[in-house]
This record gives structure tokens, C-alpha cells and sequence, in this order.
């Protein structure tokens, strides 16, 4: 009976163990629920004020503060730490709020993250800046980018998409209020193309128009066409609706003009035309050229893209350019429109000068980051944008028939445009289009 005993026990406890361990690669979710935040959290606490001194965050004491603890509380002077404010457990790791001592700031940490991150034997530790004096410690505790599930409750809102799941368990959101140009790079099969859809998922739900470049002969683009406003599919249609646009642009700026505001936003509701999102899939077809002949062409497409890069924020239109490479060597004008494309997404590329012309000017220290890219991962990108921070991303998979379904459901929220009707692209009857206008006309000026 006792050997029974004691093989049931036995048996018990090599299930647990063998229940854990699949919970740990199958399921990380409930994994780190149940055994890796209490075990993190316990860790944190009891070795957060050596392991500070350690790593370098920790500073002198006042003069005040070191008289009381000799002379008063009868103790040694220690060297001081951030203050720890607040510690909360989420689903896939632990945030910490700490408020810093004079002589510390936020890249003090930064720099040492890596050593935390084994200190505390987390997946990875990343800090943001909440308010002047404090951030927050984003501890994952595992690697959420393996399988991703975005957070519930994220979707489109206003001119915000979520498109992927950053590496510290929160959502990558395309903010084209904060951030309205930007450059998206990566090698073929690195998740260029999926980006691409998920963030044309978000906008067909949104009131905006989109407007597609596509010189491939529409092979990506024209699964869209219910929701597109304007397709381009060659060279020399992609010029002529670049003026457009761009005569688009100027209207707009002569009723800003007229009613005395710098913004879009600043005009009444009645007033306000509709934004416009430009979706430029492989951006070097525009600056190739073949023959002398389509010099002029190549001319009038770069002046366009950058006259909009530079202007048309104000007005409500908006630049997403993808590409494979996008550097000097496609010609004059390539550098100079990549400088007014100020958010940034690198995916896996085929070497480092592609990561650079991406990323060093904006954030240098994750040209190393998009270089070690895996193959196998698809999807997996570095983000980042004129404020010198960035994170390690991955978009959800999303095929070509879910994004195309999306177009087809919301294809009545096509905004009517007539400057960009002779650029419409066909869609099959059944598909409707163009309910009641989702914006007056613009007021005539002369």
C-alpha cells in the first residue's frame, strides 16, 4: 500500500513538473501567470537595491540625508537608488515605476538594460519616460513576439491603427497625427507586405481616403480597389496622380488660408476635408528610368513626393513609402525625400547599408538590431522615428483574401472626392461605393 502511496505521489508530481513545462512552450501566457510573476516579482524585491548599485543607477546621498544617517540614525551612508513607486503584473511581465534621484535620468537605465534584464532573468527590460523625473521599467518575461496576440482592445481609432505588438507586451500604433510620414524597408518574404495590410485593415475602417501607388501592375494594391479612392499602377499614371495631389495640397492650404489657421484640425468640423492616406508600395519603380525620355517623368513624381513629404501634413494628407532599398543610389532627390519621412519600420534586409539608410539617422543604436533580424521570423521589424527611441516589433499575420475582405466590407465608407474619380479603380458591381459623402466640398475660392 505504501509503495502504492508513494508511486501515485511520484507520479503526480512528474505530471506537474511535465504540465508545466508544456504550459511554458505552449502556453507562456499561463506559464508566466502562474509560476513566473510571483517567482520575477519575488526576485525584483529582494535584490532590486544591490542589484542597482551593481549596474551603476544608484548616487551619492545628500549632504542632509548622510548627516541624519550618521549622526542621527546611527547607520551607514549608503549610495541612494530610484525610488521604487509602484510594481504591477500584467499578462506577459511586470512594470515598475520608479522616480530617479538627482544625477539620473532616463538613459542611465537605458544603457544598463541589458544587465537588468539577466539580473532579474526576464526576456527583456525596456524603459519609458512617463513624466520629467520618472519612468517605467517594462519587464517581458517571455518572448511575446514568438506568437503574437495583440492586446484586447486596441483598435482603429481617429487617425491610430495598432499594425504590430512591440516586444514589451504593448501595441505598435501607426499615429498619423504624431507621425504622418513615414518609411517602411525589407528584404522580399521579411513581412513588408504584411505590414502593409494590416495597416490597410485598420484604415478602411477609418474616414479616410486611400490613395494606392503600386507599379507592379497593381498585384498588392489591387486587392483593395473596394476601398481605394485612387490606383496607380504604372509610372506615368502614379505622375499624373502625384499632381493631383499635389494641386489637392494647395486648394486645401487656400482654404487654411482663408479662414486664418495653420491646421487642418483648427477648421470647423463642416470645413474640414477628409484626410488623405498615400500607400507607395516599391518606391524605387518611381525613381527608375529606362531611357532618357522619362527623365522629365522621374522629375515630376520626385518634386511631387517631396513637396507633399514636406507640406501636406498640415492639410491632412499623409506618406506610406515601402521599399526594398531606398539610398542615394536611386538618384538626386531620394535622400532628401527619406529625411521628411520621419517614422521608420526595418524589417529583415540583406545587409547592413539597407538597416542604415532606415535607421541611423534616427535612431542609430537599432541599426544592429535590424541587421540580426532572424529569416524564420518573419514579420519582425525595428520601429522608430525622429524621437531617437525604438522597439522590436512583430505584425500579426494577416493573408491577401482577409485584408481584401475588409476593403470589400467597408467599401461604403469611400469618401467622394471628384479631383480623384478619373483615378478610381474598377470593382466589381456588388460592391458598394461612395454612400453619402463623408465630408463637404470644400468651399470654392478664388
Amino acid at each position: 500500500m505504501t509503495d502504492l502511496s508513494m508511486m501515485l505521489e511520484a507520479t503526480g508530481a512528474l505530471a506537474s513538473v511535465g504540465g508545466l513545462g508544456y504550459a511554458k512552450v505552449r502556453a507562456p501566457r499561463v506559464y508566466w501567470s502562474l509560476i513566473g510573476l510571483p517567482v520575477t516579482w519575488t526576485r525584483f524585491t529582494l535584490s532590486y537595491r544591490p542589484t542597482m548599485d551593481v549596474c551603476g543607477l544608484t548616487v551619492q546621498p545628500s549632504r542632509m540625508r548622510s548627516f541624519i544617517a550618521r549622526n542621527v540614525a546611527r547607520r551607514e551612508v549608503l549610495p541612494v537608488p530610484p525610488k521604487v513607486r509602484r510594481v504591477r503584473g500584467t499578462s506577459t511581465g511586470l512594470r515598475v515605476t520608479l522616480r530617479l534621484p538627482a544625477g539620473l535620468e532616463p538613459a542611465d537605465l537605458m544603457a544598463a538594460s541589458e544587465r537588468l534584464r539577466h539580473a532579474w532573468g526576464v526576456h527583456s527590460v525596456t524603459v519609458a519616460e512617463t513624466k520629467p523625473g520618472y519612468v517605467e521599467l517594462r519587464m517581458t518575461g517571455y518572448d511575446v513576439l514568438r506568437q503574437v496576440r495583440m492586446p484586447r482592445g486596441t483598435r482603429p481609432n481617429g487617425l491610430s491603427v495598432p499594425v504590430a505588438l512591440r516586444e514589451d507586451g504593448t501595441a505598435f500604433v501607426r499615429d498619423y497625427r504624431k507621425v504622418p510620414m513615414a518609411l517602411t524597408l525589407g528584404a522580399n518574404t521579411s513581412g513588408k507586405s504584411v505590414f502593409q495590410r494590416n495597416l490597410v485593415r485598420g484604415l478602411a475602417r477609418l474616414p479616410v481616403a486611400l490613395v494606392g501607388i503600386d507599379c507592379k501592375r497593381g498585384v498588392e494594391h489591387s486587392a483593395y480597389a473596394p476601398r481605394l479612392s485612387a490606383l496607380a499602377t504604372t509610372p506615368d499614371d502614379s505622375a499624373s496622380l502625384l499632381d493631383v495631389l499635389v494641386a489637392e495640397m494647395e486648394s486645401r492650404f487656400d482654404v487654411l488660408s482663408l479662414h486664418g489657421v495653420s491646421d487642418m484640425w483648427e477648421l470647423p468640423e463642416r470645413l474640414r476635408p477628409v484626410p488623405i492616406v498615400v500607400l507607395v508600395d516599391e518606391v524605387a519603380e518611381l525613381f527608375l528610368i529606362s531611357s532618357k525620355k522619362d527623365e522629365e517623368r522621374r522629375e515630376r513624381i520626385v518634386t511631387a513626393l517631396i513637396r507633399l513629404a514636406q507640406m501636406a501634413r498640415a492639410v491632412g494628407i499623409y506618406l506610406e513609402v515601402c521599399g526594398q532599398r531606398f539610398g542615394s543610389e536611386l538618384g538626386r532627390g531620394a535622400t532628401m525625400l527619406r529625411a521628411q519621412l520621419t517614422g521608420r519600420v526595418v524589417h529583415r534586409v540583406n545587409d547592413k547599408q539597407t538597416a542604415e539608410m532606415g535607421l541611423a539617422d534616427v535612431a542609430p543604436d537599432a541599426v544592429m538590431a535590424a541587421s540580426l533580424i532572424p529569416a524564420e521570423r518573419p514579420g519582425t521589424a525595428v520601429a522608430a522615428d525622429s524621437s531617437g527611441g525604438w522597439a522590436k516589433i512583430r505584425t500579426p499575420h494577416t493573408s491577401r483574401d482577409e485584408a481584401k475582405a475588409v476593403c470589400r466590407e467597408f467599401a461604403h465608407l469611400v469618401p467622394d472626392l471628384p479631383v480623384l474619380d478619373p483615378y478610381r479603380p474598377h470593382v466589381p458591381a456588388d460592391v458598394p461605393r461612395s454612400g453619402p459623402s463623408l465630408v463637404k466640398p470644400l468651399p470654392v475660392t478664388d
